[in-house]
């Protein structure tokens, strides 16, 4: 049984930053995966917001995030992160992470597809 669990989030104030991780248990590496963020505000559909490549490091980002945040991974913590620079409000959401068995980084990043899922870390920021 593999479990993501997500963490860091919390309340900052507009402008702010805030690091987010994702760890996986029950599983020594995501290696042949590609770990993807998701987000889903109140009354909102989830939302695609970046996603890495574990064997390269290659990395996709949504349009509202770009410049702003930066995904990366870690492999001796077996752990991919979400760097949130430049905070708005509108970025308050549940951020979720997500793993998918594939070689293949390309839209769309579908949450139903992935084979491991996390249970969510709340982001607010005051504006």
């Amino acid at each position: 049984q593999v479990l993501l669990v997500e963490s860091g989030g919390g309340l900052v104030q507009a402008g702010g930053s805030l690091r987010l991780s994702c760890a996986a248990s029950g599983r020594s590496t995501f290696s042949g995966y590609a770990v993807t963020w998701f987000r889903q505000a109140p009354g909102k559909e989830r939302e695609f917001v970046a996603a890495i490549r574990w064997s390269d490091g290659n990395t996709v980002y949504g349009d509202s995030v770009k410049g702003r945040f930066t995904i990366s991974r870690d492999n001796a913590k077996n752990t991919v992160f979400l760097q949130m620079n430049s905070l708005k409000h509108e970025d308050t959401a549940v951020y979720f992470c997500a793993a998918k068995g594939t070689f293949g980084l390309s839209p769309p990043f579908q949450w139903e597809t992935n084979d491991y899922w996390g249970q969510g870390t709340q982001v607010t920021v005051s504006s």
